[in-house]
């Protein structure tokens, strides 16, 4: 069967379903995707005349929150538990990216400790890891 986007599907977060394939992927009626949308619990892109189009993304979201309500989560508990995943995705990406800062940090001392073997050095022993050992990280923000 041909690929009805062309040679390579659409990103997760493009806006390309409209609301009765929204709806009828996600399992909800079109009229709960509306109520969803007022509530604030998402927001689905628009087409230039103002048409809904859902993403892949929305559609997931759409499904999580019909899981959840199905599970008898009200919909203020609904938007809480979306609000706290939120904010753990944020948490883990800015963890992922001070990790990577903090690695490329070791990597670039041990390589200045190396340059000059045997000169003095003014920069900090790098001491092994130890994970009762914490380590503080600054960023400059420009």
């Amino acid at each position: 069967m041909a690929n009805p986007f062309g040679s390579e599907p659409p990103a997760p977060d493009a806006a390309v379903f409209v609301i009765s394939v929204a709806a009828e992927l996600s399992g909800l009626h079109p009229q709960t995707l509306r109520t969803y949308e007022r509530m604030g619990l998402i927001t689905p892109g628009r087409s230039a005349g103002g048409g809904r189009r859902y993403s892949y993304r929305d559609i997931e979201l759409l499904r999580a929150i019909a899981d959840l309500t199905s599970s008898g989560i009200g919909i203020e508990g609904v938007r809480r538990i979306l609000e706290l995943e939120s904010a753990v995705a944020t948490l883990r990406a800015q963890r992922d990216e001070l990790l990577a800062e903090l690695e490329a940090a070791h990597e670039a001392l041990r390589q200045a400790m190396t340059a000059r073997p045997g000169a003095p050095s003014k920069l900090p022993a790098v001491r092994p890891q130890h994970p009762s050992q914490s380590i503080v990280v600054w960023r400059r923000t420009t």
